[in-house]
Parts: C-alpha cells; sequence; structure tokens
C-alpha cells in the first residue's frame, strides 16, 4: 500500500454495489461485488472501481475490496474495508440468510494493513 502512497486509515466515499447506484435501500448478497469510487483514494480517481467480496451472516454486513481497477490503468491489489459508525452497516430485521438489506448504498472504503 505504501507502493501507491496510501496509508492505514485513509479513506474515500463509495457506492458499495455498482448495480444500485443511490438507491435508498440496498440488498446485498454473499459473494463478489464491485463498488465504485465517489471521492478520490491515493492515486485512484473517481470512478475506480473496486472489487471485493461481501459476508452476510453477522449482525452487520462486511466487505473486503481485494482490487482497484482504475479507469484509465491496470487493476491493483488493495486491502480495504467497508465503514459506517452507528450501526448504519447493520443489517436490516427482514434481510434474509445469504443477504442483507441496507438504508443507503454509500460507506467509506478504509485502508487497512491486513484482514482479520
Amino acid at each position: 500500500m505504501r507502493y501507491l502512497k496510501l496509508h492505514v486509515g485513509d479513506a474515500a466515499l463509495v457506492e458499495l454495489d455498482a448495480n444500485q447506484i443511490r438507491s435508498r435501500r440496498i440488498t446485498l448478497y454473499d459473494g463478489p461485488v464491485e463498488s465504485v469510487l465517489l471521492r478520490d483514494l491515493g492515486p485512484f480517481e473517481v470512478p475506480t472501481r473496486l472489487y471485493g467480496q461481501v459476508w452476510t451472516s453477522g449482525p452487520q454486513v462486511v466487505i473486503r475490496w481485494y482490487e482497484a481497477h482504475p479507469p484509465d490503468g491496470d487493476k491493483v491489489p488493495i486491502c480495504a474495508v467497508a465503514r459506517l459508525s452507528e450501526d448504519q452497516m447493520r443489517k436490516r430485521p427482514e434481510s434474509k440468510p445469504g443477504t442483507a438489506i441496507l438504508d443507503g448504498s454509500v460507506a467509506s472504503a478504509v485502508v487497512v494493513n491486513a484482514f482479520r
């Protein structure tokens, strides 16, 4: 990450699912996800795509991004997670197994040094 001039804690807003942009309520599914940067993140400019994985088994959604694909460049490995405060990544009670219904489509992509 240092090579990209990204540091632990660097963050930018993202649309969690490129197929549900600007939705008031979105449904995420266990498995791969394609997200879109809404703000620049280090060398990655809007609308860089972030590729990662979604897990919905707990009370909150977990999203980890492994790869960034800038609009004019090659895919680059990254290490970032989705974060929002005040339980905003918490699934709605009507979420079925394997899915997570969230109130809103935007979160922060935060750079981390490893997935835990």
